[in-house]
């Protein structure tokens, strides 16, 4: 179905935003880093919006939504950033891809009909991400603290919360101006958190082009999760998106050379399988 290859999509696009992170994390201070990025992703949205928006459907209640899916959004991401900062790809990714539970739970509680062959495919998913960090060999687990443990399961519940948030302000107006509005209140808490924190200075020139990419990738990602609120069943692309910890992993495997061992690889398979049964 149309909204579970959104979100496949969309888990493409943050894996390797989320390797950059990895990367970025090392090299500057968070929210500077934050604003280069959502500031780059407003700059494209704003390209699509401002000449092809429907501006006049935008409803006050839209707007609203979109402005708090934004705030929302900005604090899960910014768990992220702390979470990767401090702990190894394959250990914090699958605890940040684990809110596919809560999207479903959220989708339920609206009465959206959730079977118990749906719960069950998100258990295979949620367990297989989970069964990595489960499976990690005993020098790995050490690297991983509890805070690094926090911020993951703080990123999740953001994430679970900026879609079910983001996709009721598309119900309720206009695609395209919902995504500006979600940035600019994103990146006005971010600079208030920076002005706060006495956090606003450049970053170096060196990391500026990657956090432009990475900019185009989360506007790309967050782009196609909400644009599923205007489809049937935008739950699955919530669920279907959250293998970008997983996409994540793979490529720190590939790329940074994290080593995964067998029982990790069969974990891969079970949450691929999960995804799988969610398209039928």
């Amino acid at each position: 179905m149309p909204s579970l290859f959104l979100g496949l999509a969309a888990a493409l696009a943050w894996g390797i935003h989320d390797l950059c992170v990895r990367f970025v994390s090392q090299k500057t201070s968070i929210l500077p880093a934050m604003l280069i990025v959502f500031s780059t992703g407003a700059i494209l949205v704003s390209a699509a919006a401002l000449p092809m928006g429907n501006w006049q459907q935008l409803t006050q209640q839209a707007a609203l939504l979109a402005g708090v899916s934004g705030a929302i959004f900005a604090l899960g991401s910014y768990a992220l950033y702390r979470a990767l900062a401090l702990g190894p790809v394959k250990l914090v990714a699958p605890l940040i891809g684990a809110y596919p539970v809560l999207s479903l739970g959220m989708a339920m509680l609206q009465g959206q009909p959730v079977g118990l062959d749906h719960w069950l495919a998100v258990a295979a998913v949620v367990g297989g991400v989970g069964s990595i960090a489960v499976f990690s060999r005993e020098e790995d687990s050490g690297a991983v603290n509890l805070q690094a443990g926090a911020w993951g399961l703080a990123a999740a519940c953001g994430f679970a919360l900026t879609f079910a948030v983001g996709q009721a302000a598309t119900q309720a107006g206009a695609e395209l101006p919902v995504l500006i509005v979600t940035r600019l209140a994103a990146i006005l808490l971010l600079l208030g958190l920076a002005l706060l924190t006495r956090m606003l200075q450049m970053p170096s020139r060196k990391v500026l082009p990657l956090l432009c990419l990475m900019g185009a990738l989360d506007a790309i990602a967050l782009g196609l999760v909400i644009y599923s609120g205007t489809l049937p069943r935008p739950e699955f692309a919530s669920v279907s998106a959250s293998l970008f910890g997983l996409v994540t992993v793979v490529l720190a495997w590939l790329i940074l050379r994290e080593s995964m061992n067998r029982a990790q690889w069969v974990s891969v398979a079970v949450t691929f399988g999960g995804i799988a049964y969610l398209g039928f």
